[in-house]
């Protein structure tokens, strides 16, 4: 009698309702360029051992029970269109298919870094595959503390209840001094700003900005504009360096007065998680998505910019989380956009809720539609908009305001600037947003 294949056995190829919930992370991946009469149950199930306990060929220890016990599961493939019957039309010689596998998160316990080893390792150097998402039980979560602080405790600090908040990127990126820079940060703040950053280019060892002596001129600046003012403002001094070094820079920026930090992205999800998880780094954090567009950017390959971005930054516990807003120089779509900032927003067991940053390329003309998609509990970031303005840094500041107070209050742009002069310049700069000028006043 023929002997069945090991792949159409449910040992490893099974449904979601036949694996113990609490023991896996599900990832959901996109195959593209599948040939229609692939075995795409074998190809699938090749994977997931590849991912796991196995590689190209059976060795002697892969017993039945290191299988059973450590290998992944495939749990679910969908052919997209989904054909059920033979024959297929003539014109169909490739499919594409949403394929789901089961990882026993016993294989990586508690860490990221093993985490996408297994998820996203060897899987991801062939074509046509992209991680969409990932599925985490609640038992793989509770060893992870997440944000200190999350939207709400960012609103306690600052004091602003019930609008977005104005984030400034203070430009030039780099190549300024710290006397210069915090003349843009006093600018910035006066005009209205909540947040001001440093921009993801000025990293802790920019020789021209040293960290100690750009956080003290920035923050002094900064608490100069704010008793004027009355509001408080939070700077988030980018301490990105080599792994060693972080924490060290932490305490540095601290001890100078910083009030909040910064971390791009390629210092890693270990790193980030090292710094929100310890006790003596008691400041909010933002992380920018520097280098994830690499990983993103194609249809067919590589990770989901909602699940790099958003739910693993989240996870490592970042408060703050940049992204390119779809209206402004970047391009990304309104539905990632939308998917991103869900993703930052909803629950997440204990986890505490992330505000959304978006950024690149706004201007006031973009505040509405930004709004209509995510509300109000987000972070709206500008930096050539502020610093750009014809009437200087403050006006941009406060043109971003008054946008942003006239949205939230029903009053179309046209009208608030009728009564704001900063507002009105910069709309007369910049114009406001719709479709058919998208893009139109970027180079990129």
């Amino acid at each position: 009698m023929p002997k069945q294949k090991d792949a159409y056995k449910p040992m490893m190829f099974r449904i979601p309702e036949s694996i113990d919930q609490d023991e896996y992370v599900v990832a959901t991946y996109l195959f593209s360029d599948v040939k229609v009469d692939a075995d795409i149950v074998n190809k699938a199930v090749s994977w997931a051992v590849e991912q796991s306990t196995g590689t190209w060929m059976g060795v002697p220890s892969e017993t039945v029970d290191v299988r059973v016990k450590f290998g992944a599961k495939v749990v679910g493939i969908y052919e997209i269109p989904a054909f059920e019957m033979l024959p297929l039309p003539e014109d169909v010689t490739k499919s594409q298919f949403i394929v789901r596998i089961a990882f026993p998160y016993v294989n990586f316990i508690d860490q990221i870094p093993g985490l996408l080893t297994a998820v996203a390792g060897n899987i991801t150097l062939t074509n046509s595959i992209k991680l969409l998402d990932l599925e985490f039980p609640k038992s793989f979560v509770e060893s992870f503390k997440g944000p200190k602080f999350g939207i709400e405790g960012i609103r306690e600090i600052l004091g602003v209840k019930d609008r977005p908040l104005l984030n400034n990127m203070i430009k030039p990126c780099t190549g300024i001094d710290p006397d210069t820079g915090s003349k843009l940060c006093y600018e910035a703040a006066l005009g209205g700003t909540d947040i001001i950053k440093d921009d993801e280019l000025n990293v802790a060892t920019v020789p021209i900005s040293p960290l100690k002596e750009r956080v003290k001129k920035y923050m002094g600046a900064i608490k100069r504009a704010d008793q004027e003012k009355g509001e408080k403002t939070l700077y988030t001094a980018n301490i990105t360096d080599r792994a060693k070094r972080l924490k060290e820079n932490a305490l540095i920026a601290i001890d100078a007065g910083a009030n909040a930090l910064m971390v791009n992205f390629t210092v890693g999800y270990s790193a980030l998680r090292e710094l929100a998880e310890d006790p003596e780094v008691n400041v909010p954090i933002l992380l920018h998505p520097d280098f994830t567009g690499a990983i993103f950017n194609s249809p067919y390959s590589g990770v989901s910019s909602s699940l790099i971005i958003a739910k693993l930054g989240r996870l490592a516990g970042a408060d703050m989380v940049m992204f390119p807003s779809p209206y402004g120089k970047m391009g990304l779509m309104r539905s990632r956009e939308i998917t991103i900032a869900n993703t930052l927003q909803s629950s997440f067991y204990h986890l505490k809720r992330t505000f959304p940053a978006l950024g690149g390329g706004v201007h006031p003309g973009v505040v509405s539609p930004t709004i209509e998609d995510l509300g109000t509990d987000i972070i709206i970031g500008v930096g050539g908009a502020i610093h750009g303005h014809p009437m200087g840094s403050i006006a941009g500041a406060k043109a971003m305001r008054e946008a942003i107070d006239a949205v939230i209050n029903d009053i179309p742009l046209e009208e608030a600037a009728k009564k704001h002069e900063e507002l009105a310049v910069a709309l007369k700069e910049w114009g406001v947003y719709s479709p058919e000028k998208k893009g139109s006043i970027y180079p990129l």
